[in-house]
């Protein structure tokens, strides 16, 4: 790798790097660009490619006690660098820093942030666009479901939802829950954001359908410029309402009959729950071009 690789200090024009990967090839800067529960997400950039990438930092030693989590995170990053999909966030390269304890793994930075904050941002956009992001999703969905072993997201939401706003492109992120299931299609442990997690994952028995639940919630969000079950002040009351079966209060603020209805669909009971193959057919999408 040439020297030019590595931050030059006599480049006083130059952004400089806050840390360079083991290769020489990617360099982080200071700025953020996103904080998680377990992870910070920073600016970088791949030299040899010349494009700006996101360098996503993990303090292993928060988390010296808890083997689960760092083994949950290596999982992602084992799982992310076998998927290649236009709507899944690409992993480029990962690697553990022992002297400073932390994880690091680039992946594809994805310009305009998360879908709930440029929804915000943006509150006028038609239901054609709504629509078109919504499939977008909804082929990573099917892309995960049909892999071999099949992969259920398990915490999505519109925060894990990324956008390219120049272009439209929407890509699912943030796999650090996702279970790789083998032929049954059945997972067993109790993990999500409670506003998003389908009934029968409380029940501790379920399949990839949980993610078509939290798509409809997704969509509803993404409709309403609300988050579901907002008139509840606490996870308990979610809970209640989730596992008796009551709807969010937003849904009724959905006025436009298709819309409620397809979002119905999604959060039906799992039998009568479509797949995301199922439901990339659905006349909901009808009229829309391929892109």
């Amino acid at each position: 790798m040439p020297s030019a690789a590595t931050a030059d200090a006599s480049d006083k024009d130059g952004e400089p790097f806050v840390e360079v990967d083991p290769t020489g090839r990617y360099g982080r800067y200071c700025d953020l660009l996103g904080v998680g529960a377990v992870k910070k997400v920073y600016r970088g950039f791949d030299q040899e490619e010349g494009i700006e990438v996101a360098w996503n930092q993990v303090r292993l030693r928060n988390f010296s006690d808890d083997d689960s989590v760092i083994g949950r995170l290596y999982s992602e990053v084992r799982l992310l660098r076998k998927l290649k999909h236009p709507n899944i966030i690409h992993l480029y390269n990962v690697w553990t820093d022992e002297e400073h304890s932390t994880l690091n793994f680039i992946t594809e930075v994805c310009t305009s942030g998360n879908l709930r904050e440029y929804r915000k941002k943006h509150r006028h956009v038609s239901l054609k666009a709504l629509k078109k992001w919504s499939r977008q999703i909804l082929k990573g969905l099917d892309y995960l479901h049909s892999h071999e072993p099949c992969i259920i997201h398990r915490d999505l939401n519109c925060s894990n939802v990324f956008i390219n706003g120049n272009v439209g492109q929407v890509k699912i992120g943030d796999l650090g829950l996702a279970a790789v299931v083998g032929r049954s299609h059945a997972a067993h442990s109790i993990l999500g954001t409670p506003e998003f997690m389908a009934p029968e994952l409380y029940e501790e028995d379920y399949t990839e359908l949980v993610d078509i639940y939290s798509y409809g919630m997704c969509v509803l969000e993404m409709v309403t410029l609300e988050l579901p079950y907002s008139e509840c002040d606490s996870v308990a009351k979610i809970y209640r309402k989730v596992t008796s079966g009551v709807r969010p209060a937003a849904l009724g603020k959905v006025k436009d009959p298709e819309v409620r209805e397809f979002i119905e669909r999604c959060l039906a009971q799992p039998r009568n729950r479509p797949s995301a193959a199922e439901l990339l057919h659905d006349p909901f999408f009808d009229g829309l071009d391929d892109a």
